[in-house]
Parts: C-alpha cells; sequence; structure tokens
C-alpha cells in the first residue's frame, strides 16, 4: 500500500491552497479597474446562483431520507425546519448552520437511535 509522506502532503495542501487562492481573487482582478462594471450576465449569476445552489445541497443532503422507515425522516425535518427558522429570526447563516447541524447531530446520534 503506498504511503504519502510528509512533504507530499504539504505540497498537495499549498497547491490546493494556492489554486483556491487564485480562483477567488480572479473577480477581483477582472473588475478592478475604474469605470469596469460587471456584466449583466455576471450580476444576473450572482443573484440567482447563491439560491440555487442552496437547493441543490438542500435535495443532496435529503435524497436518502426514507419517510416509510423509523424515523421517518423526522430528524432531517427538524434540522431544516430549525435552519429557516433559525434564518428567519436572526438573519446570520453561521446561527443557521451550524445551529441546525448540531441539533440534526445530536438527534440522530443520541435521540433517534
Amino acid at each position: 500500500m503506498n504511503k504519502y509522506t510528509l512533504i507530499q502532503g504539504l505540497l498537495a495542501i499549498g497547491i490546493i491552497c494556492i489554486i483556491t487562492f487564485i480562483t477567488r481573487s480572479v473577480p477581483f482582478v477582472l473588475f478592478s479597474g475604474k469605470g469596469k462594471k460587471p456584466s449583466d450576465t455576471i450580476l444576473y449569476l450572482g443573484k440567482v446562483l447563491p439560491p440555487a445552489m442552496m437547493i441543490m445541497l438542500l435535495v443532496y443532503c435529503l435524497k436518502d431520507m426514507s419517510l416509510i422507515a423509523y424515523p421517518y425522516g423526522i430528524p432531517e425535518i427538524i434540522g431544516v425546519l430549525l435552519a429557516v427558522g433559525l434564518h428567519i429570526w436572526k438573519r446570520n447563516n453561521f446561527i443557521s448552520i451550524f445551529g441546525s447541524t448540531i441539533v440534526y447531530m445530536i438527534l440522530v446520534q443520541a435521540v433517534f437511535v
């Protein structure tokens, strides 16, 4: 079995960091000049993609939920409703995501065992 060395691991992490930095900084480089305004298409995508990504993540997370076998999807439904409720109440992504994740993990590991 092939084992990676520490150097190989650090090199892989470094390359991933550099690529992530480049991909995150490209929009700032492209639209940083005076008078440079993103095209209407880019503005439209910036408006519609975040909700579309959230819906895709929601579908992916709930795709294996079974409503006909124990626990009948109850932890997932509670987690989703809690995330929506927390977000409506506090308008804070951090609280919504981590609060509902913590409650969901407690439900599946301690309550619905």
